[in-house]
């Protein structure tokens, strides 16, 4: 078939308007602060092999892993019209606990007993049980993570399965708000189909799946344009994660990245097993980190679909810290060590292509999780933010302060959000001034955000980079440690960087977090 280069990049956008139509809609029906203010979601669109075909610019961890969330809807499931899986098991398909997944198969032919496409959804829920408020605890194993889900029906037929999801929402802490976001979750599945059998109605199936294909295989010659670009060889970096919130034991990450003509083997041997506290990865979870850091360094032209990892192959050895064994607990693997595969991956390629390279970002999402009574309201609450840090000094302009980089794409939960939500008032929130390492160009600044607690609350903190910091590249010096600090009665408790503690009503929480590395000599 001959493909129109101006028809293919037509469809490229039309099926990137889907994925982000359904974000709108998953935005504005959502009930939590963290879904509808802080965009913690993701949308994309699928073939009927479940190979991503586009996606919409949301949060880089959860777009990577999604294809193996939908193939596994696919394998452990028979769909017909109306049905919507929904899942969130890590070693099942899904990332961690918190982050639930709605596949709905799309039918663009009813004659024919198979979907045509597919539409899937992921949002981090504030609650998914668990043992602490927030489902992000310093757990040793994941059944104490939460409720685990594997991939099964939530609605059958066009029909709500009510049981299900009666067992759902028993087993979280905050009950109405997750009910609320699930609905919006449904609701922006509901559009993607809609606007996809607007499209078969329009275009044909044919014409449609032809294209998906030849917009996969394009982003795969891109790749393979860029790989015959760099040198031919084996580069190799390693770093380190703080500790696993168990032990004060360092976690050290390290890849080889071979290059071959226009091939890449991307190898994670030497990597630290897997550890007994939360920081574990999955699998999906490193395909995630790899997908994003080459589709980084290939070019912003190159589309997002699953052909950008056809021409590169991932070793990932069982066991270890990026690629968990059951029972594992992993909820701070998605959040954390992403970020570090990230950095390694980064610091790997700054052999091969350094014009591309920035030096290291924060690398820490700085989770922190709050919940409670909120008394003034009469209700529970829980509340989920990940603060943003300084962004690594690039190689012709300092780095951007206080933003969110690399795995995460979120907003910050508005100050007159949290107020209003919660039983909380934002003491000060700050660019955390100096923090980014010196160079030629300046590492970004981290930011600082206190938060006065106006009732006895649980509080869990999952950050890093307390211990390493962020590393410069060509000279440049490493950007500045964060902290975590308790204030009680004008008093200051420094905190490590992953831990549980009980707050009393009037205390403080200040999170501080980390500079991004220089870049070149200062």
């Amino acid at each position: 078939m001959n493909f129109d280069p101006i028809k293919l990049e037509l469809y490229k956008n039309i099926l990137t308007s889907v994925a982000e139509e359904m974000g709108v809609t998953l935005q504005r029906t959502a009930f939590s602060p963290n879904i509808k203010e802080r965009l913690d979601f993701s949308c994309a669109v699928f073939d009927a092999s479940g190979q991503m075909i586009a996606q919409a610019a949301h949060i880089p961890v959860h777009l990577g892993s999604m294809p193996l969330s939908v193939l596994a809807a696919i394998e452990q499931t028979e769909m017909i019209p109306g049905d919507m899986i929904v899942l969130n098991d890590p070693y099942r398909g899904g990332t961690h606990l918190p982050d639930i997944t709605l596949v709905a198969p799309v039918f663009g032919d009813t004659s024919v007993n198979r979907p045509t496409f597919y539409v899937a959804n992921r949002a981090h829920h504030a609650d998914v049980g668990g043992m602490t408020p927030g489902s992000m605890p310093l757990a040793t194993s994941v059944i104490q993570e939460g409720i685990r889900i594997p991939p099964v029906k939530l609605v059958r037929a066009g029909e709500l399965d009510t049981d299900l999801w009666d067992l759902i929402l028993a087993n979280v802490r905050t009950p109405v708000e997750r009910r609320g976001d699930m609905e919006a979750q449904l609701a922006a599945n509901r559009i993607g189909e809609r606007r996809l059998q607007e499209m078969v109605a329009k275009y044909g199936i044919l014409e449609i799946e032809a294209y998906m294909d030849e917009l996969c295989a394009y982003s795969s010659r891109m790749v393979r344009s860029f790989l015959r670009e760099l040198p031919d060889g084996r580069y190799e970096y390693s770093d380190v994660m703080d500790n696993d919130g168990i032990t004060d034991e360092p976690i050290e990450i390290r890849v080889a990245i071979e290059i071959k003509d226009d091939t890449a083997i991307v190898d994670f041997t030497g990597t630290s097993g897997q550890v007994r506290g939360s920081v574990n990865a999955i699998y999906a979870i490193t395909v995630s980190a790899v997908f994003y850091t080459f589709r980084c360094v290939a070019g912003e032209d190159v589309p997002s679909n699953a052909g950008c990892m056809e021409p590169i192959e991932i070793i990932a050895p069982e066991g270890s810290v990026i690629n968990a064994k059951f029972p594992a607990a992993v909820a701070g693997g998605n959040v954390e060590t992403s970020q570090r595969i990230v950095d390694v991956l980064f610091g790997a390629m700054a052999h091969l292509c350094p014009d591309r390279i920035p030096a290291a970002s924060s690398g820490t999402m700085n989770n922190i999780t709050v919940g409670g009574y909120d008394v003034s309201r009469g209700r529970d609450f829980t509340y989920y933010e990940t603060i943003a840090g300084g962004m690594g000094a690039r190689p012709s302009c300092d780095g951007i302060d206080a933003i969110h980089t690399h795995m995460t794409n979120t907003m910050n939960t508005p100050i007159e959000t949290i107020e209003t939500s919660y039983p909380m008032q934002v003491e000060a929130y700050a660019i955390r001034r100096g923090t980014g390492g010196e160079g030629e160009f300046r590492g970004g600044a981290g930011v600082v955000r206190s938060l006065r607690l106006l009732t006895d609350a649980e509080v869990t903190i999952l950050s890093e980079r307390r211990v390493f910091p962020p590393y410069g590249l060509q000279g440049g010096e490493s950007g500045q440690l964060g902290r975590n600090v308790l204030i009680r009665d004008g008093e200051e408790q420094e905190l490590v960087g992953k831990t549980t503690f009980s707050v009393r009503d009037g205390d403080v929480v200040q999170i501080e977090t980390p500079g991004g590395g220089g870049f070149g000599k200062p």
